[in-house]
């Protein structure tokens, strides 16, 4: 499942490339922002977040996105006859995106990229923190009811570099196009 997002990612981007290369298609060049709530699954453990996003979309088909969330409901796992409380602190990425645009208010899109986590653990008093960098990859939709105005829809995987950890994250946004 894994690789096969990744190839899907990594095959929306290179669709897109021959675009980029037209100049027409790299004009006009659009921002955005959005704000919303993800869902990070690790394992056992769901850690929900408000997500922000901020992007630039040049033309149609290419863009880049810079994400940061902090987190809002923690989870707890038992490891023994101990409860440990967990709490994402913070996540950062920044994202190749690659749209495939359906109509004028419906795109198709992929990404990949490159994060930071932070999670907190604490129990019995005491409390630790641990960061991973990732790896991400993922695909999602967007769709807007106006020239401004509109909802996103996406999954992230998370893959960690110096852990065999992995997060599935899902993540639905307002977005609003300056």
């Amino acid at each position: 499942m894994k690789s096969l997002i990744a190839l899907a990612a990594t095959a929306a981007v290179l669709a897109a490339a021959p675009a980029v290369a037209s100049a027409q298609s790299l004009s006009p060049t659009t921002f955005y922002g959005s704000l919303g709530y993800a869902n990070a699954a690790l394992d056992d453990v769901n850690l929900g977040a408000i997500q922000g996003r901020l992007g630039a979309r040049f033309g149609q088909y290419v863009g880049v996105e810079a994400e940061v969330a902090g987190g809002v409901k923690e989870d707890s796992v038992r490891v023994g006859a101990v409860n440990v409380d967990l709490k994402l602190k913070h996540q950062v990425a920044v994202y190749g995106v690659g749209y495939l645009p359906l109509n004028p208010q419906f795109d198709l899109l992929a990404r990949v990229g490159y994060g930071n986590s932070k999670i907190e653990a604490s129990a019995l008093g005491a409390s630790a923190a641990a960061d991973g960098d990732s790896w991400n990859y993922g695909v999602g939709g967007q769709y807007f009811f106006d020239e401004k105005n509109g909802v996103r829809v996406d999954y992230t995987r998370h893959d960690f570099k110096d852990s065999s950890d992995d997060a599935d994250v899902w993540a639905v946004a307002y977005t609003r196009k300056f």
